[in-house]
């Protein structure tokens, strides 16, 4: 017999929390200076239209597409989700 999931205490609805990482890599991009995403993605060897698709939070991100993005930013994942999204 299987056992009941456990609820889950807080509801996250996907398309606003890729809005909310896409809004937190356009801070943090222009943070380090780039006021352009096109220049970021550009110097980043990242796909420059993904990219505006993925701060825009208008297109879902792979894994190894954040990993990527985040370090170029100069960070860890630990350090990018660290202080939350907002």
């Amino acid at each position: 017999m299987k056992r009941p999931r456990k609820p889950v205490s807080i509801a996250q609805d996907p398309k606003i929390t890729l809005k909310k990482i896409g809004a937190k890599l356009k801070k943090i991009r222009k943070e380090r200076g780039y006021h352009n995403g096109d220049d970021f993605a550009y110097d980043n060897e990242i796909n420059r239209s993904q990219y505006g698709k993925y701060e825009a939070g208008a297109q879902d991100m792979r894994i190894s597409s954040l990993l990527k993005t985040i370090n170029s930013l100069g960070m860890t994942i630990e350090e990018f989700f660290s202080d939350g999204l907002d």
